[in-house]
């Protein structure tokens, strides 16, 4: 009765911060505050509780702090003009028959090269998404495509936060999961351009308006030389150096492009890496403002306070009950089905892409073989449920947020096919995968 109490209480807190669109931290605060009550009823110290909670975000310290140098590599890539170059050159691509098949490998490109959906959405899609009204191209097909590159980078790769923060609950390695990851996708991706391509070529551009790329030419020296801080990040992580090496090295690439190229000032760097970028150019500035630190600031609170929670439910082990029906119902129907409704209810009623990855890892990782490939196999598994699919919840800020930047309905998600593929996919070929007897005879 007191852990259905606690979360009436939560679940009205979530309520209230929606309607009234307020941040998601207030209604985790509350939660938190309830299920600490509850711990305290059921016998345990507020010692204990708070060292539970301590030692539940201690455990995502280190996805916290990349996700800050990913907040500073946003803004440094405005700033050097780098997202701009992108978007700039990309456009330059554009063959009217390929329109949509264009957008979904340019946003997935870019995707993978920031590590952010919302960033891409923000910025190469805000700009397809005014070609594709000026052209005649259907706004939700336009979206679609969009939004399926826009997932392909968010959920593999290496500066991607989402990406961290599975591999810092799971115990994993980030690039182990990414090559994976990769793997997992490929089936899906090349579907995803067969029918985009068919799609493209029924609905052609018919016309591109050239004055968003004439605003970025005016705002940036549009060199090669703002290709570097991305061919940084692309190129060392596979060349083996650590992911935080290769953020900050591409940081500093970024900087001495603005410097260099592009003429800002020391503080006007800093102030885009800190509190983020703000384009001169009055057309651009709900496309390339923003970035920088701050901007991860409710990200990180979220995962803090969220990591904090399931630290208490953890080291009280209030959730016992749910967990052994969720280790029943996994030896039924399989641990990926289970994780996956796991990560869609976390979604749907977290609204977050983040606390449904934790509440995922929370309540399956003893279903899983409690070793290294265990623990891969749960990082796919929330990879390919709570991170991809969270964007299909229509409340989920992972969905509402690119659906707001592009001024469309839900119904472009039916179009963003890379998100029902990789699921659909990843569920029909799971045990070619992770064939465990298969590695243990390697290993022998």
């Amino acid at each position: 009765m007191d852990l259905i109490l606690a979360f009436s209480i939560f679940m009205g807190a979530l309520i209230f911060v929606l309607i009234n669109q307020y941040s998601l931290i207030f209604a985790l605060a509350v939660g938190f505050l309830a299920f600490f009550i509850v711990g305290l009823y059921r016998g345990f110290s507020a010692h204990f509780l708070v060292r539970m909670s301590l030692r539940g975000m201690a455990g995502t310290i280190h996805a916290a702090v990349i996700m800050m140098m990913i907040g500073v590599i946003t803004g440094a890539w405005r700033i050097s003009g780098t997202t701009s170059v992108f978007v700039a050159y990309g456009a330059k691509l554009i063959t009217p028959s390929l329109f949509l098949l264009i957008a979904f490998l340019l946003s997935a490109f870019l995707s993978y090269a920031l590590g952010t959906a919302f960033g891409t959405a923000g910025t190469l899609g805000v700009v397809f998404m005014a070609l594709a009204r000026s052209g005649g191209v259907d706004p939700l097909l336009t979206a679609g495509a969009l939004i399926s590159g826009c997932y392909f980078g968010d959920r593999c790769s290496p500066t991607s936060s989402s990406a961290h923060l599975v591999a810092t609950i799971t115990k994993t390695e980030i690039m182990s999961n990414v090559k994976m990851m990769l793997r997992t996708a490929m089936l899906p991706t090349i579907l995803c351009i067969v029918l985009y391509a068919v799609l493209s070529y029924a609905n052609p551009i018919h016309s591109l308006d050239q004055s968003l790329l004439t605003a970025f030419q005016e705002e940036f020296q549009l060199s090669v030389w703002a290709f570097l801080p991305a061919l940084f990040m692309l190129l060392l992580p596979v060349l083996h150096v650590n992911v935080e090496r290769s953020i900050l090295a591409s940081i500093l690439c970024a900087v001495a492009v603005a410097y260099f190229v592009q003429g800002h000032t020391f503080p006007e760097i800093l102030q885009a890496c800190i509190w983020g970028y703000e384009a001169s150019h009055a057309s651009l500035s709900t496309i390339l403002n923003g970035g920088g630190l701050l901007s991860m600031e409710t990200v990180i609170l979220v995962m803090l306070v969220s990591s904090a929670l399931v630290g208490i439910f953890d080291g009280t082990n209030m959730l016992r009950y749910v967990k052994k029906n969720l280790a029943a119902w996994s030896e039924k129907i399989g641990r990926y089905p289970v994780t996956t409704i796991i990560g869609m209810l976390s979604a749907s009623i977290f609204c977050n892409q983040a606390v449904s990855a934790i509440m995922s890892q929370e309540l399956q990782k003893d279903t899983y073989p409690q070793d290294q490939q265990g623990n891969e196999e749960l990082a796919m598994d929330i990879e390919n449920s709570s991170i991809i699919m969270s964007a299909l919840v229509p409340w989920c800020t992972s969905c509402c947020v690119p659906l707001a930047f592009f001024d469309v309905g839900y119904g472009a998600m039916f179009f963003a096919m890379e998100l029902w593929l990789i699921p659909l996919c990843y569920l029909l070929t799971k045990k070619y995968f992770f064939n465990r007897k298969k590695k243990l005879v390697a290993v022998r």
